[in-house]
């Protein structure tokens, strides 16, 4: 019988991370490179493994993570969001504590795009009467 494995797609600003569960021991490989290595700031390690503290399943999986596009911070989100949907695929009755916590809404900010004639989305160039 094949290996039971379960998936789910994660997105954050202009990250997307494609993350596979299956049963193990706690092990999270981020592009083939151990979490550890990937992220460098302890509160990157700690926002992928809250999906895992709210439904109580800590070290009961192994995490394989694709993940590419934007910067760390957007990448260590778009891998919570794809755990939690990947742990609603291993059981329904996570989604109410997933979605107490937030985990499941897929956060919409984006960056505000540069408009023409200023220095920024918002900042503007000083302006001087004279």
């Amino acid at each position: 019988m094949a290996e039971e494995k379960y998936y789910g797609t994660g997105k954050r600003k202009t990250s997307i991370a494609r993350v596979w569960l299956k049963p193990g021991e706690g092990n999270v490989l981020i592009n083939k490179k151990d979490a550890d290595e990937y992220l460098a700031r302890e509160t990157l390690k700690m926002i992928i493994m809250q999906p895992f503290e709210v439904t109580e399943t800590v070290g009961k999986f192994d995490v394989s993570v694709n993940v590419n596009g934007g910067g760390v911070s957007g990448q260590a989100g778009a891998i919570k969001h794809g755990i939690s949907r990947a742990l609603l695929v291993v059981s329904p009755d996570f989604r109410k504590p997933l979605k107490k916590a937030g985990y499941l809404t897929r956060d919409a900010r984006e960056v505000e795009r540069k408009k023409y004639g200023q220095r920024g989305a918002r900042a503007r160039f000083q302006f001087s009467k004279r």
